[in-house]
């Protein structure tokens, strides 16, 4: 069962007001990375700076906290009709995510029934339940910076962050505003504060879709100086910062140049934890220095047929700030669109998968010391 006990009420609440921000980006990464010169990093939200001058216990180094991390989740298609049963929508993946004491995925689809359809391929939406559902599978808070969160325009993200704020369910990785999107959802469990960000690497639409000081949107990678002084700022309030990215090149198990050397920035800044989705197959994982990084978590909810079934769930055990276990679950998106356990030959071969895919990671394949 999900452990919720331990957490501060107080971080919890305020988690819901700084993780109420807005998302999206396009659907692919194919175009030159977009530059923005004289980008102002703008001072600290004031949910944010609220909750961090609350004092919190040091975690004793023998406390261990597990997480559980997934990938990119759609209800629309086939997963739509998911949300008939709320409660039972992830399917016999549920458990897994429940266990942890913290799980986070990503929700790639705006929360809205209204807005104008971007000049896209695809575009996803979702209606209010898909809140209750992500909290019925234990799932605590999602990124919504991606490449769909904006899918519907402004009108479908501010729908989308004032369902979460009704729901009182929080996101990350968008807002109102650059503060709000580049703002970590903060919670804290048997006395170990966690900071968590979202952020986008995805290029299309990347100008107009990322958030600034007076327009709402997605936190981006392109900026990259607001990117590191968000870390370095969750760095000085938490005792583990996790960064999840949605970035890659889809259909693609190996990771971008432009992928490593902004990993290597989120290390320096202060990174304990990179995970990332978007590339809609594995990728794998390693150590950055201190940092362990994961590329990619493949598709989790998936609403359609294309792209690879390969799924699972990324288990770690972490001790203050340090990864002591890393354990990946393999799963496969069966008819329905849910992620089921694989097992036999099947799971044999989506961690075969995934060890061939480590050796273009350019990762350790242990933690140096």
């Amino acid at each position: 069962m999900k452990r919720r006990t331990a957490r501060s009420s107080l971080a919890a609440l305020t988690a819901i007001a700084v993780g109420v921000g807005l998302a999206g980006c396009a659907a692919g990464s194919t175009g030159p990375a977009p530059v923005w010169r004289g980008a102002t990093l703008g001072p600290t939200s004031t949910a944010t700076a609220t909750a961090t001058a609350t004092a919190t216990p040091k975690p004793n180094n023998a406390v261990e906290v597990r997480l559980a991390f997934a990938g990119d989740v759609h209800f629309t298609g086939r997963t739509l009709r998911l949300l008939d049963s709320p409660e039972t929508a992830f399917g016999p993946i549920t458990s897994m995510l429940r266990d942890a004491d913290v799980t986070l995925l990503n929700l790639e689809t705006a929360v809205t029934d209204r807005g104008t359809p971007q000049p896209k391929t695809y575009r996803f939406r979702a209606p209010k339940t898909a809140f209750a559902a992500l909290r019925a599978a234990g799932v605590d808070a999602v990124s919504i910076a991606n490449n769909h969160i904006l899918d519907y325009g402004r009108q479908g993200l501010a729908d989308t962050l004032d369902a979460a704020a009704e729901a009182r369910y929080p996101v990350f990785g968008a807002g109102r505003d650059a503060d709000a999107a580049y703002a970590p959802w903060l919670t804290t469990v048997r006395g170990l504060r966690i900071a968590v960000l979202g952020m986008s690497q995805v290029h299309d639409l990347a100008g107009s879709w990322r958030a600034t000081d007076t327009r709402p949107g997605v936190a981006m990678a392109f900026d990259p100086a607001r990117a590191t002084a968000a870390v370095r700022s969750a760095r000085e309030r938490a005792d583990l910062v996790i960064v999840f990215m949605h970035w890659g090149v889809e259909g693609n198990s190996c990771p971008s140049g432009e992928m490593k050397t902004f990993a290597g920035r989120l290390s320096e800044a202060g990174a304990d934890i990179v995970v990332g989705t978007h590339a809609h197959t594995l990728l794998a994982d390693g150590w950055l220095g201190p940092t362990y990084v994961h590329y990619g978590l493949g598709n989790f909810l998936w609403y359609g047929t294309s792209h690879s079934t390969d799924s699972g769930v990324l288990n770690l055990v972490v001790r203050e700030r340090t990864v002591v276990d890393s354990r990946f679950v393999p799963a496969t998106v069966s008819a329905s669109g849910q992620p089921v356990p694989a097992t036999g030959v099947g799971r044999q071969r989506i961690l075969d998968t995934l060890a061939t895919a480590q050796r273009c990671t350019g990762l350790a394949a242990k933690r140096p010391g």
